[in-house]
């Protein structure tokens, strides 16, 4: 076990849901304008996964990498899918608007891990990944070939230790869990030795408490840090019609709304930008290392950017906790004190 767990130079980054065609067809130019927008205003850390399109979001950040300086960012990826081309394939049923001739095959081995981390080096054109995340071994994850706790067996015996190794050896700095739940990311604490892990979906201005509560307490004592994913609940918090990932994902829970609806009044009183406060507020933690968000254009590439730089008053998150809407123990942004 390394003395010093990994925690990634950079506190902001780009995700590649988007960029893999999950909701939407977007070009390849499209694709590069979306990362040259990122790079220009300063993104160095840039989170992707087989996943993503199978293969594409892959290739289209590799395709922009390949030629950047190896030590100017950083870059994630995940584990547990192999790629596996067919004329038959069945990728349109998992991204409808995805090119990929690609099945994805579940594997949580470590000989499954090695190969998936060859074929992840060898989509980008690239020679190294500083941090890999467990893919998706999750109670919510229908998809999955067998029961995930079954899974998850398989994996502490291969996955778990096989990344390990890789971090021991200087391969890849660090790695975790990447999931929705929280439960595998408690499980892998008790059985292995994670740096750092993809918490997504898990908390943002609508769903923190469990996080907050029973997460970080667990990950404080195994230190290990976060990066943060999905704060706002796949483009929820930001006003679109779905709330998380998942095939029933536009059928969002009449609580969820209302929770919105309370949260934009308040926003709107106070004169704060409901998106840019639930960037900030899923990057306040002291365990979150870093905030990765998605985007299929350069306008809100730029828009994250903008609205991590942007202040908000204190008053609002007063506001926020006076109506029960957030935790009294959450962590806010602070206010910067103009110089005397």
């Amino acid at each position: 076990m390394i003395a010093q767990k990994y925690r990634p130079p950079v506190d902001f980054g780009l995700g590649g849901v988007a960029i893999g065609n999950e909701f939407a067809f977007v070009t390849d130019a499209q694709a590069e304008q979306v990362l040259e927008a990122a790079w220009e205003a300063g993104v160095r850390y840039f989170d992707t996964s087989p996943w993503y399109g199978l293969g594409l979001c892959e290739r289209r950040f590799g395709r922009f990498l390949h030629d950047k300086p190896r030590g100017d960012y950083v870059l994630s990826t995940k584990v547990g899918k192999l790629l596996k081309a067919s004329p038959a394939n069945r990728a349109k049923t998992y991204f409808p608007f995805t090119t990929s001739p690609n099945d994805p095959v579940f594997d949580y081995s470590a000989d499954g891990v090695r190969r998936s981390v060859e074929d992840s080096l060898q989509r980008m054109g690239l020679d190294r990944i500083d941090m890999l995340f467990v893919h998706d071994l999750s109670p919510d994850n229908d998809l999955l070939p067998e029961d995930w706790q079954t899974l998850f067996g398989i994996a502490a015996k291969g996955a778990f230790p096989a990344l390990s190794r890789m971090r021991d050896e200087g391969m890849i700095g660090g790695w975790g869990m990447g999931v929705n739940c929280p439960q595998p990311i408690l499980q892998c604490l008790e059985v292995a030795d994670p740096d750092i892990c993809l918490l997504a979906s898990q908390y943002s201005l609508v769903d923190h408490e469990y996080a907050l509560e029973t997460v970080f307490p667990k990950a404080r004592e195994a230190g290990i840090s976060f990066v943060i994913g999905s704060s706002l609940n796949a483009g929820f918090l930001a006003g679109r019609p779905r709330y998380n990932y998942g095939k029933d994902n536009y059928l969002i829970p009449d609580d969820k709304l209302a929770r919105r609806h309370r949260l934009q009044r308040i926003a709107d009183r106070h004169g704060v930008d409901l998106r840019t406060a639930a960037l900030q507020f899923s990057a306040a933690p002291d365990l979150a290392a870093a905030l990765v968000v998605g985007a299929s254009s350069a306008a809100q590439v730029l828009a994250d950017v903008t609205a991590m730089k942007t202040k908000i008053p204190a008053a609002f998150w007063d506001a926020l906790k006076a109506e029960g809407l957030i935790e009294q123990a959450a962590p806010v942004p602070q206010e910067e004190l103009e110089p005397a």
